[in-house]
């Protein structure tokens, strides 16, 4: 890991906090639709200050994996799959939903850039690593690799050498959400996976148009999409 990702994914104690109420929802001691314990009871029971324990629940509302009501307290809204924490270092779950946050707008500008810039080449590039991404899917492999490989190709379409410098910059952090994502991904059903397929045919076919908006919205949407996946329940 370089001096940018240890810096970049400094852990904060509220994002200790934060996985390890995530890790109970995940074993189902705080079960899905269920009110979670009252602030008080919650920082007694994780050993944490008021202010850090409401810093890790504002994380978890915001990730929507629970609900607040007022005057009732919070509740359960989404129990993830519990593999998901293994794949992670211990404290960095809270890191790798930020990267995905971070990538949404840096891929979509590249998906962008992309249709406008792509050359013959690069579109063959594009549509070569959509085929080995759909053939390891099809054999029911994880395809962690042919996934980033097909992100790469358009980073690289971009024709601005600086998309490739921060995709180097950040390789373990990239790695590891495509990683968790095909592994959940293949926990799942058949037609999860052919959607998050429709998800890359659609980038693609947007970038092979000249597209811009286009290939920009359904790289954005796809991130976004892959995020929201982290917390979803394999049954979901």
């Amino acid at each position: 890991m370089t001096g940018h990702e240890q810096k970049a994914g400094a852990t904060r104690y509220s994002d200790i906090i934060y996985e390890k109420i995530i890790a109970m929802i995940a074993d189902g001691r705080f079960a899905l639709n269920a009110r979670l314990p009252s602030e008080p009871q919650l920082a007694v029971m994780l050993g944490a200050s008021r202010p850090v324990l409401r810093e890790a629940l504002e994380r978890l509302r915001q990730d929507n994996l629970i609900v607040s009501r007022k005057g009732s307290g919070s509740y359960v809204r989404q129990r993830p799959d519990s593999t998901m924490l293994q794949q992670v270092p211990v404290g960095s779950l809270a890191d790798v939903q930020r990267f995905f946050e971070f990538r949404a707008g840096l891929e979509a500008a590249a998906a962008g850039l992309a249709a406008r810039n792509a050359t013959a080449q690069d579109r063959s590039h594009i549509t070569e690593a959509l085929a080995r991404l759909e053939a390891a899917m099809l054999r029911g492999d994880l395809g962690a690799e042919e996934d980033l490989a097909l992100h790469d190709a358009i980073a690289e379409a971009t024709g601005n050498p600086f998309h490739m410098q921060v995709r180097g910059m950040y390789r373990g952090h990239f790695s590891i959400g495509h990683s968790v994502t095909r592994s959940l991904s293949l926990r799942r059903s058949p037609p999860h996976a052919r959607a998050v397929q429709r998800e890359h045919d659609a980038i693609v076919a947007a970038i092979l148009a000249r597209d811009e908006d286009a290939a920009a919205l359904a790289m954005r949407d796809h991130i976004l999409n892959a995020r929201n996946r982290m917390f979803s329940g394999v049954d979901d």
